[in-house]
């Protein structure tokens, strides 16, 4: 980030601030292997984070192009071990000479229009986590986590335990948090070979020891070795003396460079400049950023044959399934409900368990069978345990032992139950509430709409209030009108919606579980809400089928009509257009395909403010993410937004899904051209932004710079992509949720690596205004229930000035192992102005003391995964040689417009 004027705060503060298919894998040698990975490379690239970092370095690649590449080509290797069942086995030459692509994986294993969508969601966490070690307080200057300063023993030991806490959260099912901590790993193994002189030595193979901690780290430079000669020149080719010891450059003044050491060098490092002068960092292209920058190619060979080794070290440690489920290699969302449990909601619980059963036994052993499943039931007073697992007999097990029991009283604890289900619940998924009671906790309304947005999952309430039933549900007093609002306000924020029912509609109503889990896209409405008179608009191109209306509310009257004036109404049964179904007030029509192609139209007649949503089938979809463009740095790169904040100017990632390479040579490509923001709900169009493509069109990258003026209002807003098909028409999606505007700026970073049980641990917080003052309160809540101080907890700010806080933790000697922590830090507005609350979320893996061997092999495990530690060893996967890497033309080419990885999704 820029730096802004600041002070230190205290409690109360003011601041002034490839192969023939006959080849058997296990016979690839290691030349073979060069000669791969010499087509993949271009003539120069580089470590620098991500993809802004080509404005410094243009024609590098960067760590989020070796970590996308690194595990697409394990994923490769995974379809080619284990055939699709049902499906021709795939064929390696199929992925020779071309740009090997997710969608294009996806297809050619599960079948055409299979949505690679939540994959590439993972490879994003993944390289997001990667590129912010050069970016986060606590990983960015931290010598041990890059290599540098012949810290080589120590940074081994950081990145294995790295490794360590990643297969730890990811048996645990915390795959967001084992995808943080396998980015970090990355990172730092991905350094070694820019910053040490590895490469220097002449090896031609990753380093046989770095990621086996019993192996000795030998022939190390120690301190009165001398290893660089003097440099005065931005390219420094011969500065290292002659000797056979491995070194590492040193960076900035912590720790000072010894007398004869190496530096890191470039423009930014300050040891550079004393003797001896220049560096040996290959980092990018650039000579002003890297004195190595000849030996680029040489890095990136290895650092991505490591980062290939690390990722199967991981497969092996977890197997097929559980590597599958740490990447999301599946099509299929998961299946996750919070479910209240009071007397009154034995038809509810029914309900669920029937969708559940259904779901299970209908995509049992297909690519659609969901990977997790997740199960929180709450009441009054009580909320949880939540119940996860992989194995659908265990969650329906669980879910079947779930019974209405006592009355209760309304409201209930559903907010706290849906808050611990966010929690554990994969990115991009549904999560599904069956209750009748309004929130208790609706003090969390604003909390979890952050957490909603965060975790990027979709919130659906089925309530079955009924003002008429008085059995089985207790009632303290005479409820609001409005109790149910907390749900609306989180619906809303989610994506989701909330859908009123009775009874005897339930089991119908809950089917909608089954069209959300066949992963449908919301299609944008014009107007997005009902006005009276006024039809509702969307449009239908030919990527789109399976097309299903729902329409809920006190309706008197509707009609559906396609572009040829076709019209069909509200009459239950087959129409000209599909099917209808009605459930009390609640209507279901499904279109038939194939569907006419054009501007359909749907008229509601409705007393208050019916709802309507039109959701379709289709792989064409899109990730979104923000940054704000760093460029004064050691790491020119995009620093990561979570949420845009007021008076920055932002970028706009776009990342189109569904694209693919298949097709006819010379086919034109789908076109997109700008992104249109609304306001929410109201849907008032806030302005448009011009998209630019950043890569190779097949990628679907694109960029669009949004100015403060465009968000310069606080609140949430949607995304909508525009753009066209091959034959011209008009092509239309909206995000999956909204995004919203903050004030602040709200960064909470922990230490890089896990907690230890009895230990006391600072965290760090930073706080930023860029628009108007802030006179803000701030509040900590953590999960499980640890102590926690902190030095601050209010705070005023002017514009263009941050506040900096540190907070302590303390882990309890009776912490459970391998368990997550999950801190919040609320920053809300203490003149009570209409500005929503803004909130930072961090989550910990607390790890028991490591074992000799913290990546040991499991005890059915049948071996190590790199048999050889010899240094011309061939690559080996999964216990024997073989793998290779499949050749990517666009690395020859275009470079650095893979998957966006340095930036937080919204």
């Amino acid at each position: 980030m820029p730096q802004r004027p600041c002070r230190r705060p205290s409690n109360q503060v003011h601041v002034p601030a490839m192969l023939p298919a006959d080849v058997p894998l296990a016979h690839l040698s290691s030349s073979l292997l060069l000669l791969l990975l010499l087509q993949l490379l271009p003539p120069a690239s580089s470590f620098f984070p991500n993809i802004w970092s080509l404005l410094a370095a243009p024609g590098s690649v960067t760590h989020q192009d070796l970590t996308e590449e690194a595990a697409l080509n394990v994923t490769l290797q995974l379809f080619l071990e284990q055939p699709p069942p049902g499906r021709s086995p795939l064929r390696l030459e199929d992925f020779l000479g071309r740009t090997l692509l997710a969608d294009d994986l996806f297809a050619a294993y599960f079948g055409p229009g299979s949505p690679s969508r939540r994959f590439r969601a993972a490879l994003g966490e993944v390289s997001r986590a990667n590129a912010a070690q050069d970016f986060l307080p606590t990983s960015r200057n931290d010598p041990d986590l890059h290599f540098d300063a012949e810290r080589l023993g120590q940074g081994r030991t950081r990145l294995v335990g790295a490794l360590r806490e990643a297969l730890v959260a990811a048996r645990a099912l915390d795959h967001t948090l084992a995808r943080q901590r396998v980015g970090a790993a990355l990172h730092a193994l991905q350094d070694f070979y820019s910053h040490s002189n590895w490469v220097e030595l002449g090896q031609q193979q990753p380093h046989p020891h770095l990621l086996w901690p019993r192996q000795e780290l030998r022939s190390l430079a120690q301190v009165g070795d001398p290893t660089c000669s003097d440099c005065g020149e931005l390219s420094c080719p011969g500065n290292l003396l002659g000797f056979t010891l491995l070194t590492s450059g040193y960076f900035g003044t912590h720790p000072s460079k010894p007398p004869g050491k190496c530096s890191h060098g470039g423009r930014f490092d300050q040891s550079s400049s004393q003797p001896p002068r220049g560096g040996i960092n290959k980092d990018s292209t650039s000579p002003g950023f890297s004195p190595h920058h000849m030996l680029h190619l040489q890095a990136a060979k290895l650092a991505l044959l490591a980062s290939i080794q690390a990722f199967s070290l991981l497969r092996n440690r977890l197997g097929d399934k559980g590597f599958s489920r740490l990447l999301d290699i599946s099509p299929a969302s998961s299946l996750s409900f919070v479910l209240d449990t009071t007397g009154s909601m034995g038809e509810e619980i029914n309900a669920a368990k029937i969708q559940a059963r259904h779901i299970v036994e209908q995509r049992r052993g297909s690519p659609m069978e969901p990977s997790h499943y997740i199960l929180v039931p709450f009441h009054d007073p009580g909320f949880g345990p939540v119940f996860t697992t992989s194995d659908p007999d265990s969650f329906w097990q669980q879910l079947n032992e779930i019974h209405a029991l006592g009355g209760g009283d309304e409201p209930e604890m559903c907010l706290s139950a849906l808050e611990l289900a966010l929690l554990h619940t994969p990115p991009l998924s549904d999560i599904f509430v069956f209750t009748d009671a309004s929130p208790k906790d609706a003090f969390l309304t604003n909390r979890v709409e952050s957490l909603t947005q965060e975790r990027r999952c979709r919130v659906t309430f089925l309530v079955t209030e009924d003002p008429s039933r008085v059995q089985g549900r207790a009632r303290r007093e005479v409820l609001s009108p409005m109790r149910f609002e907390p749900y609306e306000a989180v619906a809303l924020a989610s994506g989701g919606e909330v859908i009123f029912t009775k009874d005897q509609h339930i089991q119908d109503v809950a089917a909608i579980v089954g069209d959300s889990m066949a992963d449908l896209v919301t299609l944008p409405l014009e107007p997005p809400v009902v006005v009276s008179g006024r039809p509702l608009v969307f449009r239908v191109d030919t990527l789109l089928q399976r097309v299903i209306v729902r329409i809920h509310g006190e309706v008197s009257s509707f009609w559906i009509r396609n572009p040829e004036g076709v019209s069909q109404g509200q009459e239950e049964g087959e129409g000209p257009l599909g099917h209808t179904r009605r459930f009390g007030q609640f209507w279901i029509v499904t279109m038939n395909d194939p569907l006419q192609t054009g501007t359909w139209e749907i008229l509601v007649t409705a007393e208050g403010t019916p709802r309507v949503r039109v959701q379709a089938q289709t792989s064409l979809d899109f990730l979104f993410y923000f940054g704000i463009p760093v460029e004064d740095g050691p790491h020119p790169g995009l620093y990561p937004l979570t949420q845009p904040v007021a008076g920055l100017q932002t970028q706009l990632l776009v990342e189109v899904t569904g694209l693919g390479s298949r097709g006819n040579p010379g086919d034109p490509l789908l076109h997109f051209s700008h992104v249109v923001l609304r306001g929410v709900p109201e849907g008032a169009e806030l302005g448009r932004a011009p998209l630019q493509p950043t890569g190779p069109p097949e990628r679907g990258f694109l960029a669009a710079s949004l100015p403060p003026t465009l968000l310069s209002t606080v609140g949430p807003f949607s995304l909508e992509l525009i753009g066209q098909d091959r034959e011209g028409q008009g092509l239309h999606r909206a995000a999956l949720q909204p995004c919203t505007v903050v004030p602040i700026l709200l960064e909470l970073s922990g230490p890089p690596s896990f907690l230890a049980p009895g230990s006391k641990v600072p965290l760090s917080l930073r706080i930023a205004s860029f628009s108007g003052p802030q006179d803000l309160e701030l509040r900590t809540s953590v999960k499980p229930s640890f102590v926690l101080t902190s030095n601050l907890s209010k705070v005023r700010l002017e514009p263009n000035e941050s506040a900096w806080g540190l907070l302590w933790l303390e882990v309890p000697d009776s912490a459970a192992p391998d368990s997550v922590v999950t801190v919040t830090v609320t920053a809300t507005d203490r003149e009570a102005r209409p500005v929503p609350p803004t909130h930072a979320f961090l989550q910990l893996l607390v790890l028991a003391p490591t074992p000799q061997d913290p990546l040991a092999a499991p005890a059915h495990s049948s071996g190590p995964i790199l048999a050889s530690t010899s240094p011309a060893s061939t690559l080996v996967t999964r216990g024997r040689a073989g793998g290779g890497l499949v050749g990517n033309p666009r690395w020859g080419t275009v470079v650095g417009v893979l998957l966006l990885l340095g930036l937080a999704s919204c």
